[in-house]
């Protein structure tokens, strides 16, 4: 079993920064923290950024250039630093975490709204 768990979201104004982080817990051998994906209000969820490669993150064009993954190995956890924010990135925020042979396991999710 993992779980994944994703303190970090809230209220912040536009121009404003936030980060969000999410910590995998239990069964976390072979798993990889991979990616962050979003949802708004009456929308798809759609890909943030996602890591392919171990030096190679793929970033969503609308945050492109404001949105950074950050990993910390040692804790399990990994961080989306989002800055810039704008009132169109509000949406519940989800982490992704894969493995080879186990598939595909999400967060919780995370409100973030953006103010104008």
């Amino acid at each position: 079993q993992v779980q994944l768990v994703e303190p970090g979201g809230g209220l912040v104004q536009a121009g404003g920064s936030l980060r969000l982080s999410c910590a995998a817990s239990g069964s976390t051998s072979s798993i990889n923290l991979n990616g962050w994906y979003r949802q708004a209000p009456g929308k798809q969820r759609e890909l943030v950024a996602i890591t392919v490669t171990s030096t190679t993150t793929n970033y969503a064009d609308s945050v492109k250039g404001r949105f950074t993954i950050s990993r910390d190995n040692t804790k399990n956890t990994m961080y989306l630093q989002m800055n810039s924010l704008k009132p169109e990135d509000t949406a519940v925020y989800y982490c992704r975490a894969w493995s080879a042979d186990r598939g595909i396991f999400w967060g919780q999710g995370t409100q973030v709204t953006v103010s104008s």
